[in-house]
């Protein structure tokens, strides 16, 4: 049972009315998307997420729109919100990124999880005894995918801030410049991630997977 219910066009008001006058605009659509409709309830929280999605999922910066959107994808698989990973799915295929490229970069995502827990576990466990050890964790993911090293890396980077584990976002960080993403770049995939992060907590805590 969700928490609140989506909010049909007619009952928009305040800034949730600009926000689906501002979506309809943009996306060229007569029906407003489901995940924006629960947003809804919160008029100035759908307004502020969806000027972000725009702006940090959607739009051309130091990333390219494709990377944005496999990093969002990635994003919603690991917060494990289907109905942002179907909802993105449009939009990628729309943009021609591909089934195994959307695959793939959950993927990549479900393996730097796995590989956070390790290395987290390193840092805060409080002794250095484990750093000697060797990890023994298979991750054959990152080179095997149809997605260039860079995107990998990108994904790598925003969902192991996600996951807080220090070194592995700073491994991250150092090889996404050595894969040639700039600093600004970088800054985008984490606010791309910031942005879903945001839409796919509000959505799980009002009971909407």
């Amino acid at each position: 049972m969700t928490f609140v219910n989506p909010v049909a066009d007619a009952d928009a008001v305040d800034k949730a009315a600009q926000a689906f006058t501002r979506i309809k605009e943009i996306f060229g659509v007569e029906e407003i998307p489901e995940v924006f409709r629960y947003m809804a309830n919160s008029p100035a929280f759908v307004h502020d997420f969806f000027m972000n999605f725009r702006k940090f999922v959607l739009g051309e910066g130091k990333l390219s729109e494709k990377n944005k959107l496999l990093i969002a994808i990635a994003v919603a698989g690991q917060a494990g919100s289907q109905i942002w990973v179907n909802y993105l799915r449009e939009f990628a295929m729309a943009k021609e990124i591909t089934q195994q490229e959307l695959t793939d970069a959950l993927a990549v995502g479900a393996t730097n999880s796995m590989y956070n827990v390790l290395f987290k576990f390193r840092d805060i466990s409080g002794s250095d005894v484990f750093e000697g050890m060797p990890v023994g964790l298979r991750a054959h993911t990152f080179q095997g995918t149809s997605l260039p090293d860079e995107t990998v890396e990108l994904i790598n980077l925003a969902l192991s801030d996600i996951n807080a584990c220090k070194p592995c976002t700073a491994a991250h960080v150092a090889k996404a410049r050595e894969e040639g993403a700039s600093d600004e770049a970088i800054y985008e995939a984490i606010q791309c991630a910031a942005t879903m992060i945001s839409g796919t907590q509000f959505l799980r805590s009002i009971g909407v997977a």
